[in-house]
């Protein structure tokens, strides 16, 4: 089994989702947004997956500072190239499973994951 879970190391759902992970013994690989980066292809792999609107974090600070202008005039396009300029706003983690690609954390959507 082939795991890659993509995020930021200090973001407190990415140390949930790895502690889990380590608990029950699976390997993966970790992909750091702000060492390794991101790419054009890459965000537009994770929005053509689990659909752009799902990818971007309304919750966070970066999004947050949008200006109303950037907020409206969202769509799949827009959106991938704000991800790439600011990584941040990808929602974490993002989890990759044997091609298969899934997002954000919680304990028993991972034990059903690994099940």
């Amino acid at each position: 089994m082939k795991v890659t879970m993509y995020g930021i190391p200090n973001c407190d759902t990415i140390k949930k989702a790895k502690k889990w992970l380590e608990a029950e013994g699976v390997e993966f690989e970790f992909h750091d947004y702000r060492k390794q980066g991101v790419d054009n292809a890459m965000v537009s792999e994770f929005c053509q997956a689990l659909g752009w609107e799902l990818v971007l974090n309304k919750r966070g600070t970066t999004y947050r500072q949008l200006s109303q202008e950037q907020k409206d005039g969202l769509n799949q396009e827009t959106a991938i190239e704000l991800l790439v300029e600011q990584p941040a706003m990808i929602k974490r983690p993002i989890l990759l499973v044997d091609g298969q690609y899934h997002i954000g954390f919680k304990a028993d959507q991972y034990a059903a994951i690994f099940a």
